[in-house]
């Protein structure tokens, strides 16, 4: 979970409205309604939940990619293969969210039906927050799994330019009477949100997040940033950060294990084929992968059986001994669910730099701002 500075938050609104006017901005740039919604959801869940990285904060990225082109508003998305527990779509070069809502969907009745159901997306461009599409199995009482391959930002383990995405993997489990178990992590050190964070806030980060251009450890996002967006080399580190010494190694391999599955599997692109640029250096359509899965629980044993022995284990963590100087021990998606309990409530705070990218968006599709 994301914090911001009280001093740093320009408008609170509430996620009803802040929904509606992502859609509408979607609706305008030619996205179906129900793509649209779709769309918007996603974004508002993902601030909702504390994660302000992925949440409106990119809606510019979305608007920019539909008007150049890059994105399409009304893909051709269809089945290019499919078994009785597997399937792989071609999203045609559409959002990344509403082909993912729906190839997780396709997962979760595969599952149903069979125990088990597995889906391969190629052809699509970024799907926010990886955890959303994992939770939506929750609510059959199923295990679901989510991962995207990324656009290059990460070196891998001894080298200094980028090769791999961030290639987040997200894991949500069911529980009985406590929360819901619920991963969702980049496999990078950070996502790339978190430099933009840092950078539109002016601070420094902390040394082992990224490298320079020769592959040495940096405390600049901007600069971190714009090596990146000008290609002249370095990147976010693996989790574990430089070298093998504290495991970074391990995290490398993770991201390249996501690589596999959304990328190599699917048919879409992999490590730096994605996000392709023509001769004149100008975007070309992403091709970028998911992966994404469902499992039915009274497939290896009897649900209540599982939940009551998941409670069991979340509270036996939860209650073993804290360190010095501490009250709580989480566990992974407690402090997002709280986080979009007291939003619910109370509004969304929004920094204020995305605040004025938004009105600068309403202003330009004659939407009106829902501060």
């Amino acid at each position: 979970m994301e914090e911001i500075r009280p001093e740093d938050i320009g408008a609170i609104v509430k996620p009803e409205p802040l929904k509606a006017f992502c859609r509408e901005i979607f609706v305008r740039l030619g996205v179906p309604e129900e793509d649209a919604s779709i769309t918007a959801d996603v974004l508002v869940a993902a601030d909702l939940r504390g994660i302000f990285s992925h949440g409106v904060a990119r809606m510019r990225r979305y608007v920019n990619g539909l008007k150049s082109g890059m994105m399409k508003p009304r893909p051709e998305v269809k089945i290019v293969r499919e078994t009785a527990v597997t399937a792989t779509i071609d999203a045609g070069a559409g959002l990344g969210q509403p082909v993912s809502y729906r190839a997780m969907k396709l997962a979760i009745k595969k599952a149903l039906e069979h125990g088990a159901g597995f889906v391969a997306v190629r052809n699509s461009n970024h799907y926010g927050i990886a955890g959303y599409y994992a939770m939506m199995a929750l609510e059959h009482d199923l295990i679901g799994i989510s991962s995207t391959n990324a656009d290059v930002l990460v070196v891998p383990t001894f080298g200094r330019k980028a090769m791999l995405g961030t290639n987040p993997i997200s894991i949500a489990v069911p529980a009985g009477k406590e929360r819901p178990f619920v991963l969702d992590m980049a496999t990078s050190a950070v996502p790339r949100g978190k430099l933009e964070v840092y950078d539109r806030l002016g601070k420094k980060m902390p040394l082992g997040w990224a490298t320079d251009e020769k592959g040495l450890p940096t405390d600049d996002p901007g600069l971190v940033l714009r090596n990146l967006a000008e290609r002249r080399g370095g990147g976010l580190l693996p989790l574990g950060g430089a070298g093998e010494e504290m495991g970074g190694h391990k995290g490398y391999g993770l991201a390249l294990a996501v690589d596999i599955f959304c990328g190599v599997l699917s048919g879409a692109a992999y490590a730096d084929l994605v996000y392709p640029r023509d001769e004149q250096g100008r975007p070309l359509p992403s091709n970028i992968g998911h992966f994404f899965g469902a499992m039915r629980i009274d497939a290896f044993r009897p649900l209540d059986e599982f939940k009551e022995a998941m409670d069991d284990l979340i509270r036996r963590l939860k209650e073993s001994p804290k360190a010095e100087g501490q009250t709580r021990i989480y566990i992974h998606g407690e402090k997002e669910f709280e986080a979009a309990e007291r939003f619910a409530r109370e509004g969304i705070p929004l920094d204020k730099k995305v605040v004025a990218d938004l009105k600068a968006l309403a202003q330009e599709f004659g939407v009106e701002f829902p501060a």
